[in-house]
């Protein structure tokens, strides 16, 4: 756990443990394999599949422009990082649609 709230302080420095924390129980087995524990912003499937499941069903949000904007901007501001941490991920998009607290 500590180790993802790290990588979420990279991007966000008063990110909170307890909204780190519910990411990672909502993702669940997903962060068991290393290579599902990731997110390529290279992978159309797999960018569709964060707008239908995550932005969609979690966040209940259903606009696909404003979602493909939201992740055109999360992947451009973890460009840097090679291995884009799926939680972090998903914190970024969350924090985006202000949608923190709801979660």
């Amino acid at each position: 756990m500590a180790d993802y709230l790290a990588d979420v302080k990279k991007y966000d420095a008063t990110a909170s443990a307890e909204i780190v924390d519910k990411i990672v129980k909502h993702l669940g087995i997903a962060l068991r394999k290393a290579d599902s524990s990731l997110v390529s912003c290279t992978d159309p499937e797999e960018l569709d599949r964060i707008k239908k499941g995550f932005i969609a069903k979690k966040l209940g949000e259903s606009d696909a422009a404003k979602a493909d904007s939201i992740l055109e901007k999360v992947c451009e501001s973890m460009s840097a990082d090679r291995t884009k941490s799926r939680v972090t991920f998903y914190y970024l998009v969350a924090k985006h649609y202000g949608k923190l607290a709801s979660l």
